[in-house]
């Protein structure tokens, strides 16, 4: 089952590039930066194999949270779109407007 219910596999999968992707993938990256420096090593050529890890495994969790997000707001949304249909007295219907009765007409000076 992992991290989601079995209703979320209808869910579209999220894109590949997506913020808690790179955000995550950036902290790994920083993260192997980090590392390096404390143990006194050059920051950026030392540990080459160590940082693409880290920066992989940044972006594969930054994935999967995305998608445990992505199922947590649609479970709200059907939730809050089942209440507005169980209860229609609370939501009454919004008369929408044309532009035209929003926005005065314009007259020119004379």
């Amino acid at each position: 089952m992992g991290l989601l219910p079995d209703e979320a596999k209808v869910l579209p999968p999220p894109g590949i590039i997506n913020r808690n992707s790179a955000w995550l993938g950036l902290t790994g990256w920083v993260t192997a930066m980090l590392h390096n420096s404390l143990n006194r090593r050059p920051a950026i050529r030392a540990g080459v194999h160590r940082q693409a890890l880290f920066i992989t495994i940044g972006w594969f969790i930054g994935y999967h949270l995305t998608k445990v997000e992505n199922y947590k707001y649609a479970k709200l949304d059907r939730e809050m779109k089942e209440y507005i249909r169980m209860h229609p007295a609370e939501f009454p219907e919004i008369e929408k407007k044309m532009f035209s009765e929003i926005v005065e007409p314009f007259h020119p000076i004379r």
